[in-house]
């Protein structure tokens, strides 16, 4: 006998309890006909709500994110490396809150979801007005421009304005009278850090998916800029949809989800108690907030989907420190935007830095190269420091040229040589500043380079953020060089507190991917790698693994 026929959404939404602002009626207007109101969305009207979309989410975060920074602070477990992040994070919330300097360096993809009711009507393609917004937003704004036109296969060319956007709007069946928005702007780093899976049935108990976790965890690593908001989705109609979910989770947009599955309907449900185990498991494996600790993660969301009984897709994603994204909405009364934060100064804490973390070891750039290098080998990894001189900021296109002259038989620019390398792209330079935000960029783009930069006499010391190859531990152990993380997030609060001077120096033409010279002052760091071949992501001290037993 058949079951009987039963429906519900595969992501069942509850309540939106989302406190929102209102910015305008401007652009909405209703009519009746056929007995129903219908409201006329004007293109004007999504390209103004975008245009201020986008400002905010690159300068205020969410009230409950900034709380959980605080929460760390508070924390007598934690450890100091994770208070010292924590609290940069916030000092950097404080400034980017001003309006002017963006949270990140890199302002990211903008990607924009949409779910248009069927009694909202709109002039035009939607698409065409929410491109709009955000080409006025990054054009305007000091954000930088992220996205790469293809040309041909092989070469690309910056389109100058960071669009095209990811731009998805649906239909939406159940709530007629509304149009709802989610605005996400994701930077590479985060981008980078999702990951799709295929496993099998086996791997469904306790035992085996927490032990697989534990291991997928691990190497996500910090160039993501943790502490995380992480998560997980297990199953999936499709590949595809798996990895939609995922990154949904980690906005928290899904949090209002069913907490129990239904075995005639099959819809997805979160599993709060698996969260909480998972939440366990990320705080036992050392890495904490960056450089040692605890918080690796403020938060998991684990979501179960229905699945193919032939395939068992499961996707890991995570929101960074540079928490961007809000949620919209348009109705009959007008246009509304997510509250974001505008007071973030007040979950500073009433402490000292010295308060907060060991001891700090000095460091003066401007003396010769052998001299920092003797200096640093001192002191094992996990240290933490104070830079404080010229660093010389190179990053993907100039690795690339440079590796060009290299293969070419020519030397390596002396100020490789002289100087320590900090991987880096600025952001635009606000009128009356030093820099923009400039913040560090994922080191693993640059593991290729290091061993033939390293042998030809430069790249010895290194700064940037997240974990390495095993090839640049070899090449510093063989050629008496270091790598040294910066805290991945606090781009604001670098640009406006430590770098002094900014110039070009090389390759101009690349722009904001240009050598450049920089001065700093009291610039953080931690020593990841060391010249004796040690490695904080690989060496770490393992804690306890949560334990698997059920309750």
């Amino acid at each position: 006998m058949n079951p009987d026929f039963a429906y519900e959404d595969l992501l069942p939404l509850g309540h939106d309890d989302t406190e929102y602002r209102f910015l305008t009626k401007d652009g909405i207007s209703t009519s009746e006909a056929a007995g129903r109101t219908f409201i006329t969305v004007s293109q004007e009207a999504l390209r103004k709500l975008t245009e201020e979309a986008v400002h905010d989410i690159q300068h205020y975060l969410r009230t409950s994110h900034l709380q959980q920074l605080r929460n760390i602070i508070d924390d007598p477990d934690a450890s100091p490396n994770d208070r010292f992040v924590a609290l940069d994070l916030l000092k950097n919330a404080n400034i980017a809150a001003g309006g002017i300097l963006p949270m990140c360096q890199d302002t990211g993809t903008m990607l924009v979801m949409g779910k248009r009711g069927q009694h909202v009507l709109t002039q035009g393609r939607d698409e065409i007005g929410i491109a709009n917004g955000i080409y006025d937003a990054y054009t305007r704004l000091n954000l930088r421009y992220s996205q790469m036109a293809p040309v041909t296969m092989w070469e690309e060319k910056n389109t100058g304005t960071n669009l095209p956007a990811q731009i998805e709007i649906a239909l939406d069946t159940k709530h007629h009278d509304e149009y709802q928005l989610l605005y996400i702007a994701k930077g590479g780093g985060s981008a980078n850090k999702s990951f799709l899976y295929q496993e099998t049935r086996a791997i469904l108990n306790p035992q085996s998916l927490l032990k697989w976790l534990e291991e997928k965890l691990i190497s996500l690593g910090t160039s993501a800029c943790p502490p995380y908001h992480l998560a997980v989705v297990i199953g999936g109609t499709s590949a595809e949809h798996t990895l939609k979910t995922a990154k949904l989770a980690s906005t928290r947009y899904l949090d209002s989800l069913p907490l129990r599955g239904d075995a005639t309907t099959a819809h997805g449900f979160r599993d709060i108690e698996l969260e909480a185990q998972i939440l366990e498991l990320t705080r036992n494996i050392g890495i904490g907030a960056q450089f040692g600790g605890k918080y690796f993660c403020h938060d998991v969301r684990v979501i179960r989907l229905p699945r193919h009984g032939a395939s068992l897709p499961i996707a890991i994603a995570v929101s960074c420190s540079a928490d961007r994204q809000a949620l919209a909405k348009i109705t009959k009364e007008g246009i509304f935007l997510e509250k974001l934060e505008r007071d973030p100064a007040r979950f500073l804490p009433d402490t000292t830095n010295a308060q907060l973390h060991d001891e700090v070891v000095n460091i003066n750039l401007n003396q010769p190269m052998s001299e920092i290098r003797a200096l640093l080998s001192k002191y094992p990894v996990k240290t933490r420091l104070s830079l404080t001189g010229t660093l010389i900021v190179a990053r993907d296109l100039a690795h690339a040229k440079i590796k060009e002259r290299l293969d070419e038989g020519e030397e390596l620019p002396e100020y490789l040589k002289k100087f320590a390398v900090y991987y880096a792209g600025p952001s635009k330079t606000p009128e009356g500043y030093v820099s923009g935000s400039f913040g560090p960029t994922t080191a693993g783009r640059m593991d290729s380079y290091v061993e033939q930069f390293q042998q030809a006499g430069g790249s010895l010391i290194m700064l940037a953020k997240g974990n390495r190859s095993s090839a640049v531990t070899n090449s510093c152990k063989k050629f008496g060089g270091f790598y040294l993380g910066s805290i991945g997030g606090p781009a604001a609060r670098l640009a406006q507190d430590c770098i002094k001077k900014v110039e070009v120096v090389d390759y101009s033409e690349l722009g904001m991917e240009a050598v450049w010279k920089i001065e700093v002052e009291d610039f953080p760091a931690f020593i990841v790698v060391d010249d004796k071949g040690n490695d904080f992501f690989t060496d770490r001290e393992k804690l306890v693994t949560l334990s698997t037993k059920p309750n």
